[in-house]
């Protein structure tokens, strides 16, 4: 296969696995206030809450299991490895335990940890973070620790990696597919609106974030529907 594809997902392509988006009305969200546990401006007087959210959500995350769209975009990637980009705004594993390599995560991974002394992650998987006695494996100095995500009001670091990963994608014969994302939290219209390559949408529903005219192809389905139809029709030509 000649062209390159690049995979942009959001909450919508792990809602199939169970695992709720922040803005549904069921699931952890539910229980907890986002302005306690995810914001960069209050995370530290809510430390203990925050702590015990994030150590909820790991345990949650370990039961969960990656969906077809997840196997299928690992498929792929594995079948083509130098030409299969995978952007995620999740922060769960679940392209990882699929089988996909080299996932660009633009908001974090909720199984690491970041020590708040050095700035040093390391990956803590599913288990129960205990912050009250915890060191950090680098410094072994902070007392202090934060999921290692970004929390609303945040600097994203890796939204400069964004541009790097598009420069493939003003070739006309590559793809961009966008995949359960409303485009609320990164406004991905307006970064690949003026691409020439190919676009593909996969959303449950329409969403007013996002520019339809800008795409080649829509699909108002769930992503393990969808997934063979864009599959098929960007290899049907390999």
């Amino acid at each position: 296969m000649d062209q390159r594809i690049l995979f942009f997902t959001g909450a919508g392509i792990s809602a199939e696995s169970g695992i709720p988006t922040f803005q549904g009305e069921s699931g952890l969200w539910n229980n907890y206030d986002i302005n306690e546990v995810c914001q960069y401006s209050t995370w530290l007087r809510n430390y203990d809450k925050v702590h015990t959210f994030y150590n909820e959500m790991r345990a949650d995350l370990k039961l969960k299991e990656p969906n077809h769209a997840h196997k299928t975009i690992a498929k792929l990637q594995q079948e083509f490895p130098d030409k299969v980009t995978i952007i995620t705004q999740n922060v769960d594993d679940l392209f990882e335990r699929a089988g996909c390599l080299n996932v660009h995560h633009l908001h974090g991974e909720v199984t690491k940890m970041r020590c708040c002394k050095c700035n040093n992650s390391w990956n803590i998987g599913y288990q129960i973070f205990d912050y009250k006695n915890a060191s950090c494996p680098y410094c072994n100095k902070s007392d202090k620790f934060k999921p290692d995500i970004i929390f609303f009001g945040e600097r994203a670091p890796k939204y400069g990696l964004l541009e790097k990963l598009l420069m493939p994608f003003f070739e006309l014969e590559n793809v961009v597919i966008v995949i359960g994302s409303s485009g609320t939290v990164v406004p991905i219209d307006d970064i690949i609106g003026s691409l020439p390559c190919k676009k593909i949408l996969n959303n449950l529903e329409v969403s007013e974030s996002i520019k339809e005219d800008i795409y080649d192809k829509i699909y108002y389905e769930e992503a393990t529907i969808a997934i063979d139809k864009i599959t098929l029709s960007i290899t049907k030509n390999r």
